[in-house]
């Protein structure tokens, strides 16, 4: 069995997206999201987390437990009832109390799903008990802090949105002649930076294990680039740093916001269109990665394709692991 994480770890996730829309907000005709103050993209960590599974449980075969799983019937199963697959192999049911089930389901979902292992749950419960010869309902809930949290992760520039329509194939109407429109925001690049952070107290309690966090770097990375959809398609992983602690309850914090575009104050942010017309700075990252090198385990490195950024000023004595995914 694999051990459980030891101590805590700080990661930066830079992808980038082209001609489209890398998080929809529904409540704004499903816009990409943008600070109206500074320009900057947004997209919400539960974005983030939803490619995670996405990639976990269709490319690696993982089980999660937030999924859409519908019955014969089409209806889309709730969260209690997703709680209560968790029972189905359980004798003696009818006679276990409320405290009873909750146990078994705390425990299996923790064994059985990675993603909350990962990313916590609050899970609501509804629970048939006996007490005596009559069955009643008993209501209440599962409470998990994942030791894997992330910020909502914002572009290293402005951006600007560009709304775009088209016709499509069929008639607006029977008998008509004129076809549908189809009309959409996407923007024309924008590079995205997400810090997250990996808490060893919290993972105790959801028995996140060192084997686990290789399969959610993966997630992080290969989910992004296989996130292919109308909307997503064109997504690519660009930079993923993972910085691994020795002193027990430490992290630098905000490492995301050390690593810009260079000349930025100086480029037209709108306009960028391709992650190879700029390079990035980590001079900030590195002088302060190497002020804390003593508490510092490891760097582990990532970098994609055509990606001008440089990390040779590191310390000799920090190790450096470059980061491979089968």
């Amino acid at each position: 069995m694999s051990e459980g994480i030891r101590n805590r770890s700080e990661i930066v996730f830079l992808y980038d997206i082209k001609d489209a829309n890398p998080n929809g907000d529904p409540l704004d005709e499903n816009k990409p999201r943008i600070d109206e103050e500074t320009g900057i993209n947004i997209v919400t960590d539960v974005r983030l987390k939803r490619t995670i599974r996405d990639y976990l449980v269709n490319f690696k075969e993982e089980e999660i437990f937030v999924r859409e799983i519908t019955d014969e019937a089409g209806k889309i199963q709730d969260a209690k009832l997703r709680a209560k697959d968790f029972l189905k192999d359980v004798v003696d049911l009818g006679q276990m109390g409320f405290n009873e089930q909750k146990n078994i389901i705390k425990g299996k979902i923790v064994d059985d799903c990675i993603d909350v292992r990962l990313f916590g749950a609050t899970i609501p419960l509804d629970l048939t008990i006996k007490e005596g010869d009559k069955s009643k309902n008993v209501t209440g809930s599962i409470t998990l802090t994942g030791p894997v949290q992330f910020r909502m992760g914002r572009s290293l520039h402005k951006v600007e949105m560009k709304h775009i329509k088209g016709t499509g194939a069929f008639a607006a109407k029977a008998g008509s002649t004129q076809k549908t429109f189809r009309e959409e925001d996407i923007l024309p690049y924008s590079l995205i930076g997400f810090y997250g952070i990996i808490n060893e107290n919290a993972a105790k309690h959801t028995h996140l294990t060192e084997d686990d966090v290789p399969l959610l770097l993966d997630g992080m990375w290969n989910g992004t680039k296989n996130l292919i959809s109308r909307s997503k398609a064109g997504q690519m992983p660009r930079l993923l740093l993972k910085v691994n602690y020795k002193e027990k309850n430490y992290h630098i914090g905000d490492l995301d916001k050390l690593i810009k575009i260079k000349g930025i104050e100086k480029l037209n942010h709108e306009k960028i269109r391709d992650i190879s017309e700029i390079a990035l700075d980590t001079t900030e990252l590195i002088q302060t990665l190497n002020e804390n090198k003593d508490k510092i385990e490891s760097v582990d490195i990532k970098i994609g394709d055509r990606v001008n950024i440089d990390f040779s000023g590191l310390d000799e004595s920090i190790t450096q692991n470059e980061l491979s995914f089968e």
